[in-house]
C-alpha cells in the first residue's frame, strides 16, 4: 500500500520497474528494454528557470505544467543490447530500433499513468507530457524538454551527440512528470560522463551521423530532421517512426558511461 509518507525515488523506481516488466516487449529473447533508471529534481531548481537561456526561450518550468510543482520525476528506459547491435550498420535506422522506438513512446504513456495513479492514490496532483512529437514544426524545439529534465535530477550528463549519457549509456528513451508531492531530489554527477567533453578524445558519434549535423561545434538540427523524417518514410509500414539513433550506437558510452574524471565547468 503507497501512502503520503512513503513517497521515495526508491519507490517510484519500483513502479517505474513493475511497468517495464509486464510490457510484452520485455519478455526474454524479445527484450527492448534493460532495468530503469529513475531519479527526482526538486521543481524549484534555479536550473529549470535557466533552461530558457541554454534549451530554449519558451521553454515551461514544472509550475506552468502544475500549479504548486514540488517535484520532477525523470527515468530512463535503456535500450537492450539486442536493439543498440542492431542498429550499428546501414544508412537506416534498423527494424528494430524503429520497433523499440513506437514501443517506447507507449511504455512511457504506461508509466506516466501508473505514476499519476499512485500519487493520486496518496493525495497529489501530477501532470505529464507526451513522449515525443510535442515540437514546433519550424523551430523543432520542444516546449519542455524530457533530456534536460533528467540531467536536473541527476541521471547523467550530455555527450557530443546531444544525448543524455547515464550510468547505463545513452541509447534509450526519457520521460518525465510533475507532481506537488515532495520527493527527495537526487544528486547531478561531479563527473564529465562524455570523453569528448572531458578531454577532446572520442568524437565517435560525429563520425556516426549519417546527416554530417554533428560536428564539435554545434549540431544542425534541421539536418538531422530531414534524416528522421528519411526513417520514418523507409519504415512506414510500421507507423510514425521518425527516429535514427545512429549517433549514439556503436559508441563508448552507448551502453555504459565511459568517463571517470572530475566535470570541466
Amino acid at each position: 500500500m503507497w501512502s503520503a509518507g512513503r513517497l521515495s525515488p526508491e519507490l517510484l523506481r519500483s513502479a517505474v520497474e513493475q511497468v517495464a516488466a509486464a510490457h510484452p516487449r520485455a519478455l526474454a529473447g524479445e527484450g527492448f528494454w534493460r532495468t530503469p533508471l529513475v531519479a527526482c529534481a526538486d521543481a524549484r531548481d534555479p536550473l529549470f528557470e535557466g533552461l530558457r537561456q541554454t534549451a530554449h526561450p519558451g521553454h515551461l518550468l514544472p509550475s506552468d505544467l502544475l500549479a504548486g510543482a514540488r517535484t520532477v520525476v525523470a527515468y530512463f528506459l535503456p535500450f537492450s543490447r539486442r536493439v543498440i547491435s542492431s542498429n550499428r550498420e546501414g544508412t537506416f535506422q534498423s527494424e528494430l530500433w524503429a520497433r523499440a522506438y513506437l514501443e517506447t513512446n507507449e511504455l512511457i504513456s504506461s508509466i506516466n499513468e501508473r505514476l499519476s495513479i499512485i500519487l493520486d492514490g496518496c493525495g497529489y496532483r501530477s501532470a505529464t507530457v507526451a513522449p515525443t512529437h510535442t515540437f514546433d514544426a519550424t523551430t523543432l524545439l520542444s516546449p519542455w524538454s524530457h533530456r534536460h529534465a533528467a540531467y536536473i535530477a541527476g541521471l547523467g550528463t550530455f555527450g557530443l551527440n546531444r544525448m543524455l549519457i547515464t550510468q547505463t549509456g545513452c541509447c534509450g528513451r526519457l520521460g518525465s512528470l510533475v507532481t506537488d508531492a515532495v520527493v527527495p531530489a537526487g544528486t547531478r554527477p561531479s563527473l564529465e560522463f562524455c570523453s569528448f567533453r572531458r578531454d577532446g578524445s572520442c568524437g565517435v558519434c560525429i563520425q556516426r551521423c549519417p546527416s554530417n549535423a554533428l560536428s564539435a561545434e554545434g549540431f544542425d538540427r534541421h539536418a538531422c530532421y530531414q534524416t528522421l523524417l528519411a526513417n520514418e518514410r523507409h519504415r512506414a509500414y510500421l507507423g510514425r517512426a521518425d527516429a535514427c539513433g545512429k549517433c549514439a550506437c556503436g559508441l563508448p558510452c552507448s551502453q555504459e558511461r565511459p568517463g571517470t574524471a572530475p566535470v570541466l565547468r
